[in-house]
């Protein structure tokens, strides 16, 4: 090799490893990595940890009523009512992430918990308002911020049964007369405040698959499940949720925000989509795909309206915005909470659209892990047609969300990795999660990629803090950075990930 080559290829592994060395990836990757003030935190959901569901004034939601009639829709037929006691346990469990280093505590209050029956017509809690205020006052004497969400889709029942809920216009008032309970009582403390989290989850699997609560759908094959035009229905729930988030944000804005002096946003979930194949159908249907999950809540928020793949897909099926609902949903966030976990590959299939098509993410989309090589796009950590891990996928979704949509203010609100519940394995086995250890890494070395490219992310929150009631999948799937031994009066124990993710935002 000549002498200038030599020289040439040495610069060039001097310059690489320089670059590698000062974001982190040769040992120096943590908390200082990141801007002064950036928040670090671990997320959780109230019916997914509170339990004591008949406690304290409470009154019963979706998820009670359909975890209790509808069981086999669960995968072990499992139900909230206990969940992991954080409802009793909540003090210990701060001083937890206390230990752990966060900044701050991600957790949602359960409309039912303060209003029994949905509405003010039914009467305010004030059990529910106290233990609330409890858990704000712990949550800050520990030193971490309150980031709150209203509305993690636990529906009070007699809402749904009054007027279907969701489906209905009248859930507007009722919602936002419940969140301006919230800011009354608790905004002078809470300065971060989501409205919604994932109303693509929500509406998607309570209204077509009949996989979450409401449990509305025409596809399960069970006779007990309640019909309902999947074709529309999450549309119009959606619609609704969007009406009433931006009609609360305006009443935060105009009523308490001034004096309070927080912030308000919703939280969006999205995977990231990789063309099937080069084609031009493929790599549009990566575009539609984004759109029908992503855009399908960003456009109206930035632009007052759908996208245009959608309107022209879906037709009257999407609901549309007066110019005076357009004018107040556009704008209506300080933030976006982003929530996300994997990528799949989307593979252009018009022949799924159709009138008679129930509901797809993308209509004219297959979603898939494998491209059309053959290649696969990244681990599964669970037989799921979705979850394929891909920490370049967030970097991705960051810098799509900048170039598109104006360079919002971003909180990553969730992010995570889950492995099956196996009470054979030893507790102390079951502590060693390297998979969760390396998965956080990795998405945030992405993070911090996307930061350095411009895109203004302000905080990253674990899914999550503590093993938990996982939805339609019961207590079969552990998330936490903390092990819940759902056999052994639920005993908390860090796993290794609690560990790396402390050392990590060591100062």
């Amino acid at each position: 090799m000549a002498r200038g080559t030599r020289v040439g290829v040495l610069l060039c592994i001097f310059v690489i490893f320089a670059a590698f060395l000062e974001i982190g990836y040769c040992g120096n990757f943590n908390r200082s990595s990141f801007p002064a003030g950036f928040v670090f935190g671990t997320a959780s959901a109230s019916y997914q940890y509170e339990g004591a569901a008949k406690v304290g004034g409470r009154g019963p939601s979706i998820w009670d009523t359909f975890s209790h009639e509808h069981p086999e829709r669960i995968s072990d037929g499992s139900n909230g009512d206990v969940a992991i006691e954080f409802y009793y346990r909540y003090k210990e469990d701060i001083q937890r992430l206390k230990q752990l280093g966060v900044d701050a505590f991600r957790f949602s209050i359960a409309w039912p918990r303060i209003l029994p029956k949905g509405s003010l017509r039914g009467g305010v809690n004030q059990e529910g308002i106290n233990f609330y205020n409890n858990l704000i006052n712990e949550v800050i004497a520990n030193g971490l911020q309150p980031f709150v969400t209203i509305f993690h889709w636990d529906l009070p029942q007699a809402l749904e049964d009054e007027y279907k809920g969701f489906l209905s216009e009248r859930i507007t008032q009722d919602y936002v007369d419940y969140a301006n309970i919230l800011f009354k009582e608790f905004g002078d403390r809470v300065k971060h405040w989501i409205t919604f989290n994932e109303p693509f989850s929500f509406c998607s699997f309570g209204y077509t698959t009949g996989a979450f609560a409401p449990g509305r759908c025409s596809l399960w094959e069970n006779s007990k499940c309640e019909p309902g035009d999947s074709g529309r229905e999450p549309y119009t729930a959606c619609h609704n949720i969007l009406l009433a988030h931006s009609d609360a944000v305006k009443l935060y804005k105009d009523k308490y925000q001034p004096v309070q002096k927080g912030q308000i946003g919703i939280t969006i979930v999205s995977h990231w989509f990789l063309p099937y194949s080069s084609s031009k159908a493929d790599v549009a249907a990566v575009e539609r795909s984004l759109d029908f999950m992503y855009g399908w809540f960003l456009d109206p928020l930035t632009r007052g309206d759908y996208p245009r793949s959608m309107r022209s897909i879906l037709g009257s099926r999407l609901p549309k915005f007066t110019k005076e609902q357009s004018e107040l949903v556009k704008s209506s966030y300080d933030f976006i909470g982003v929530n996300y976990y994997a990528s799949v590959y989307a593979k252009n299939n018009p022949a799924r659209n159709s009138l008679r098509q129930s509901y797809n993410t993308d209509p004219e989309a297959n979603q898939t892990g494998t491209n059309s090589r053959g290649v696969l796009l990244g681990p599964q950590p669970i037989e799921s047609p979705w979850f394929y891990i891909y920490p370049p996928g967030l970097r991705s979704l960051l810098l799509y969300t900048k170039a598109k949509y104006n360079n919002p203010i971003i909180y990553i609100t969730e992010n995570g990795v889950t492995t099956y519940r196996n009470d054979s394995v030893p507790i102390a086995e079951a502590l060693q999660d390297d998979i969760r250890i390396d998965y956080h890494n990795r998405h945030l070395m992405n993070v911090h990629s996307a930061i350095r490219e411009g895109a203004d992310v302000r905080g990253y929150f674990a899914w999550n803090f503590m093993d938990d009631y996982e939805w339609n999948s019961g207590y079969t799937l552990r998330f936490g950075l903390y092990y819940v031994d759902f056999k052994d009066n639920l005993k908390r124990y860090p796993k290794k990930s609690a560990y790396w993710f402390s050392q990590f935002l060591k100062k």
